[in-house]
């Protein structure tokens, strides 16, 4: 009796189990990425204006208002090419990521996902790799327009590093966007994302050169992932910038932990309260 039991036990927890190659994973992982990015880019509500609030504010600041200016002999235009590259980084996170997983917690959707035999990683890497996506679009429509209006001249290794700098800004934003998803109320997700993103656009000095703020407004930014990421894009276009390298990618790292320990605290409530 033993003797038939084990054979079926075992049987049971393989069936149970089964496993997976890691090219199925990976095949799996970049099938999810890839739908989560044309399912972003379908949804004109979200895609518009990730894509269109950086480009107009940039055409107004940066090529109207402050046309053939000059900071640091450097011209306006190409320096708020790194602010505003920032802003549209920040915007993609918070609302494609933050907004749209608030959403599906609200729907059950996330409940589904993770009764599903797809890999734990697969929906919050999708979501990640979409905000990513958006953040290089950005950056080259931006590059594109002040090249082609605001007499920008960018090297293709400037150009390089921007849009490696966008794309890896899109990981401590995602983790800002999975936390507010976790800890505020659904209904409310946008209008909070809202108060986020434009806040702390305004404070890290994306939208004017932080120079000419208010003092205490310059004191707060050293403080945001955004101002440090904005510093990064500064120091690549050559513009003038402040710390080291090291001291952004420090704070940058010790803000997305941050946004990590508060969304494991959001996840543990809602599983309580479940």
């Amino acid at each position: 009796m033993s003797a038939v039991a084990l054979p079926l036990a075992s049987t049971s927890s393989a069936l149970a189990a089964p496993t997976r190659t890691l090219s199925a994973t990976l095949r799996i992982l970049f099938t999810e990425m890839r739908y989560e990015v044309v399912r972003a880019l379908r949804t004109r509500a979200y895609s518009l204006a990730a894509i269109g609030f950086p480009v107009m504010f940039y055409a107004l600041f940066g090529l109207l208002l402050n046309r053939g200016e000059s900071t640091g002999g450097v011209l306006v235009s190409k320096y708020l090419l790194g602010g505003y590259s920032v802003f549209g980084a920040l915007g993609a996170a918070v609302f494609g990521f933050g907004v749209g997983v608030a959403l599906d917690i609200n729907a059950g959707w996330l409940e589904l996902k993770r009764a599903s035999p797809m890999p734990p990683l697969a929906y919050l890497l999708s979501k990640v790799a979409m905000a990513g996506a958006f953040s290089v679009l950005i950056v080259c429509l931006l590059t594109v327009l002040g090249v082609a209006v605001g007499h920008v001249h960018i090297t293709l290794l400037e150009f390089a590093k921007i849009v490696g700098i966008a794309a890896f800004g899109a990981i401590p934003f995602s983790c800002l966007g999975m936390a507010m998803a976790f800890l505020v109320p659904p209904t409310s997700a946008a209008g909070i994302a809202n108060l986020i993103y434009l806040p702390m656009s305004f404070l890290s000095g994306l939208w004017v050169p932080l120079g000419a703020l208010p003092h205490v407004v310059q004191q707060i930014a050293h403080f945001l992932p955004s101002y440090h990421l904005a510093q990064m894009m500064y120091s690549a276009l050559g513009a003038s910038n402040k710390g080291t390298l090291l001291t952004h990618l420090g704070a940058i790292a010790a803000f997305t932990v941050a946004m990590l320990a508060l969304t494991l605290v959001g996840y543990r409530r809602k599983e309580q309260n479940a």
